[in-house]
């Protein structure tokens, strides 16, 4: 895995076989960055990395100019590995280890991007609790969008708030505001 660009661009970003997950591709990565750059200032936003695995997606989000990024897991292992490689590469990524869900519900932190990549056999149910909690809140900044990564073949372009969804190999993004 590496970081597609900038300050920390072309950095690799080894991670232990043990560690459970599922990283997105660069090519999905470089697709999903380049809308994210259509709609927004790096600089001035925030980011909440729900499910954030090996925490690939942040990295890419500091290293593009965000400065205050939160990254959530509920394994131990993750949570270590992405404050240990955050450290690493002297970027200030808060990481809090706690079931998404339950993260959500009790949540009181703001921010202009929730970016949630689930495993990909979470059910419609749970996808749509993601949507709703983040959603029906006042979690999101006005202007915000929620990104789901999920399998390509779950389809989200019924949803009322869906504004956009992109395909890239198996993964594909769908944005809610």
């Amino acid at each position: 895995m590496r970081i597609i660009s900038g300050e920390n661009k072309g950095q690799r970003i080894s991670f232990p076989k043990n560690l459970p997950v599922r990283p997105t591709t660069d090519i999905a990565k470089e697709g999903l960055f380049n809308i994210i750059s259509n709609n927004y200032n790096f600089n001035e936003i925030s980011v909440i990395d729900l499910f954030a695995g090996s925490g690939n997606i942040s990295y890419e989000f500091y290293s593009r100019g965000v400065q205050k990024i939160l990254a959530v897991d509920n394994n131990y292992k993750c949570t270590c590995f992405i404050t240990k490689q955050s450290k690493s590469l002297e970027m200030n990524i808060s990481v809090v280890k706690r079931n998404v869900y339950e993260f959500l519900e009790h949540n009181r932190v703001n921010a202009d991007i929730f970016f949630a990549d689930p495993p990909y056999s979470e059910n419609m149910k749970k996808l749509n609790s993601i949507i709703e909690l983040v959603l029906n809140s006042e979690m999101l900044n006005d202007k915000g969008v929620l990104i789901i990564e999920h399998f390509k073949k779950i389809n989200f372009l019924d949803h009322k708030r869906i504004v956009d969804s992109r395909t890239y190999g198996d993964s594909s993004f769908s944005f809610f505001k």
